[in-house]
């Protein structure tokens, strides 16, 4: 019983399955924590926002505060800095909202002030956040006359389409403007105003609501001022508002700069204070953003010590070394289960490799004419009778002249085909014409042509799966694959069954029973 349990094929399959659930594992891990893909050349865009602030200052002490965007469910970020000399810049929280605070003694120049930060992974949410019932929100103060304004402008929304703040946003941009919507308002009223007043309206309602400033990412030469927004806290979610619209949910292509707090910006110590915001877009590679991303995702020590973390010309070798076991499996499943005979076991992919260098007709038309001229030398070398090395070594200085030859003949006529000859491995191909010419001597010549041409069909057959992008990409960035293959292949070891060819070879003797 144990020896059927713990046999060695049974082994293996355990180890095949056991890699296989660390394989899904590992590229579950890459693609929802490093935001790997598996399409090749996969770009991130980044956004740069760069905020401008300036000021005249009164001869007092400065201090700014200015609000700044945290990692959400939206967008990351990737790194923020500010530019501001003469100026002692720290973070602080404030009303849970991340600011900046800088703080200088008192100047006599404009003032400008540069915030920038950089934001990537932005997707259009739908604007709808779980999250904890907050408290209750202050009533606001109110003297009679206004309290009977807010109550019957409450009765005035109550017809209109949505919830209670959709209905409130339709009634304050009603076109003409309800009069009593007009007596709320300041008369000049400002969209800070429309917000205000719609919050305190909501506050009567028990409805907890915040501000919320987005930008549009879409660059422009001009510079902007955020949007407001309104987020109501109902059916346990915040919802974002378009105080223009009404509409529920994030704008596309729209990032949330700033939730809650009452101002973006404060400025202590100057006047005619102004901030602008510019925005410019940039390309990245997934796998330069992965780095941050494990760092977000808490990952940061196993993203260090993995392929993805070394040097680019380190991880250019690494991904051709990557995509070697898929080539021997196919070696394998060639030989093994297909039954084909080559010259070697390893021969063909190395002429694979080869032909990657190559191009693929040109490699071809190389490889024939260094065999081909090989086999007549080798032929010409058996007459004289001599010992196995001193022989092969003569081939082999005969190839390395050949590939001279095809060199300067084709940098002459100028052809490229003849100049792919140097990228062929001269111990291999001698090791092919010596092949080839023993197995004309004692087979024949159709079995050698047989072995030269499967030799090259499963070369070919390599070069196809090495070459495929998609292929190269899918084993460097999960190369988790490549243990899932090595128990493969182990198995395939352990198939003592027919081979395909030899099942047509036996064909006629099981139509005779």
């Amino acid at each position: 019983m144990l020896k059927k349990l713990f046999s060695v094929r049974k082994i293996l399959s355990y180890g095949l399955i056991l890699s296989t659930i660390y394989a899904c594992y590992g590229i579950y891990v890459k693609v929802h924590y490093w935001g790997f893909n598996f399409a090749p050349k996969q770009n991130a865009n980044v956004w740069t926002i760069e905020a401008h602030i300036n000021f005249e200052p009164n001869g007092e002490p400065i201090k700014v505060s200015l609000a700044t965007p945290s990692t959400a469910k939206e967008f990351k970020v990737l790194e923020e800095d500010v530019i501001a000399p003469d100026y002692k810049v720290k973070k602080i929280t404030q009303d849970g909202v991340k600011r900046y605070l800088l703080t200088s003694p008192a100047q006599k120049e404009l003032q400008n002030i540069y915030y920038r930060v950089l934001l990537f992974d932005n997707i259009n949410g739908k604007g709808k956040e779980t999250a904890p019932q907050p408290k209750a929100p202050e009533k606001p103060y109110m003297d009679e006359q206004m309290a009977a304004v807010a109550q019957e402008l409450l009765e005035l929304a109550k017809p209109l389409e949505g919830d209670y703040p959709q209905k409130l946003i339709r009634l304050f941009n009603q076109n003409p403007p309800n009069p009593t919507v007009v007596s709320f308002l300041p008369l000049k009223k400002s969209q800070k105003d429309t917000v205000e007043a719609i919050r305190n309206l909501l506050a009567l309602k028990n409805i907890p609501t915040r501000t919320a400033r987005g930008i549009k990412l879409a660059e422009s030469k001009k510079a902007f001022s955020p949007d407001l927004m309104l987020e109501a806290y109902i059916d346990k979610r915040w919802k974002l508002y378009n105080i223009q619209t009404a509409q529920i949910g994030l704008p596309e292509d729209f990032v949330i700069f700033q939730r809650g707090g009452e101002s973006l910006m404060d400025v202590e110590g100057g006047e005619n204070s102004s901030v602008q915001f510019s925005v410019l877009k940039s390309i990245h590679s997934s796998f330069n953003l992965a780095g941050k991303r494990a760092e977000l995702a808490k990952q940061k020590s196993s993203f260090e010590y993995s392929i993805y973390n070394l040097p680019l010309k380190e991880q250019n070798t690494i991904k051709w070394l990557s995509i070697f076991p898929l080539a021997i499996l196919v070696i394998v499943l060639m030989r093994n289960v297909v039954g084909i005979q080559t010259m070697g076991t390893f021969t063909p992919m190395l002429l694979s490799m080869s032909l990657v260098k190559t191009g693929f007709w040109q490699g071809l038309l190389c490889f024939a004419v260094i065999v081909g001229l090989g086999l007549i030398i080798r032929t010409l070398l058996s007459r004289l009778n001599l010992l196995l090395v001193p022989r092969i070594s003569a081939v082999v200085i005969f190839v390395i002249l050949i590939m001279e030859s095809l060199t300067v003949f084709g940098y002459k006529m100028d052809w490229d085909i003849a100049l792919s000859a140097v990228f062929f491995p001269i111990i291999i191909m001698a090791w092919i014409i010596e092949r080839a010419s023993i197995t004309w001597e004692e087979d024949g010549p159709v079995n050698a042509g047989k072995e030269v041409l499967w030799s090259l069909v499963v070369a070919i057959i390599t070069y196809f799966v090495i070459c495929n992008e998609y292929i190269r990409h899918i084993m460097f960035a999960f190369n988790e694959l490549n243990l899932v293959i090595l128990f493969i292949v182990m198995l395939l070891g352990t198939y003592t069954g027919y081979r395909l060819t030899e099942l047509r070879r036996f064909a006629p003797l099981v139509k005779g029973k």
